[in-house]
């Protein structure tokens, strides 16, 4: 596997001046909001049960547009942090990171690139293949299934499960220490 090569020009930064990762506990209560939330409207309205289209009530509604806000606020925080690692030059901005999914069939696509490209430091910080690239891509394709066609606080929490992963794998990788070891990899 070749990695990317170190940018020469990269700011050096400490690592202790990166940005704290995301907090993804919290999208893991909006998970369950949102469980509490459907059990809540299925009491309210058991029309909801038969299976027909309906309208959710509002509050099911915002728990749930509120957490995947909140996914794609950690998405667009590890492309700030990822931005920021000293010698390392990430190719996708978190403006890149966090629109792209909002472009119909292209963001099939888009989640496995951009955590393919995490994966690609994650390993490149290892030096040896620690991240699996395509798998966060699938377990968010999963999260996305699951949500509107089975349940929704459980896709919610799914895609929180796909972003833990993420970063774990990130935490791992800055707690290696920087150091003459980081020299630019083989080509």
């Amino acid at each position: 596997m070749d990695f990317p090569q170190r940018d020469p020009n990269a700011e050096p930064l400490p690592p202790q001046n990166l940005p704290p990762l995301p907090q993804l506990w919290i999208g893991y209560l909006f998970g369950i909001g949102a469980v509490v939330a459907e059990f809540i409207a299925l009491s309210l309205h058991p029309e909801l049960a038969k299976g027909e289209p309906a309208i959710p009530p509002l509050y099911l509604f915002l728990v749930i547009f509120v957490g995947l806000v909140y996914w794609l606020v950690c998405v667009h925080r590890f492309h700030v942090i990822l931005q920021r690692v000293p010698g390392w030059k990430h190719p996708i901005s978190p403006a890149r990171a966090v629109g792209f999914h909002f472009i119909p069939i292209y963001y099939l696509y888009w989640i496995f690139k951009w955590p393919k490209e995490i994966a690609a430091f994650v390993n490149w910080k290892f030096r040896q293949p620690v991240m699996k690239p395509y798998l966060p891509g699938f377990m968010i394709l999963a999260a996305f299934l699951t949500g509107p066609l089975l349940d929704p606080g459980l896709g919610l929490m799914l895609l929180f499960f796909a972003t833990s992963y993420i970063s774990a794998c990130l935490r791992r990788a800055f707690a290696i220490p920087a150091g003459p070891a980081e020299n630019i990899p083989p080509a």
